[in-house]
């Protein structure tokens, strides 16, 4: 994933995590904001951490060009 898109939905995710943190605190619910704050932090995390998955044109053993009989 290009970098510009990472950075782009990480600001989503930090925003959604902040507004969502911020309403659960309005609501008086201490503990699930931040269980909501650790797991936007945890999504971004892991999506810089992992790197994403490429296949080859061979995935699964079988190639596409092959002939079936």
């Amino acid at each position: 994933m290009p970098v510009r898109i990472k950075l782009g939905l990480s600001l989503l995710v930090v925003l959604v995590a902040a507004a969502a943190a911020y309403f659960q605190h309005r609501l008086g619910h201490d503990r699930i904001q931040y269980v909501v704050a650790f797991l936007g932090c945890f999504m971004i995390f892991a999506m810089w951490l992992f790197p994403e998955v490429k296949r080859d044109e061979t995935a699964g053993g079988v190639k596409r060009d092959a002939v079936q009989r």
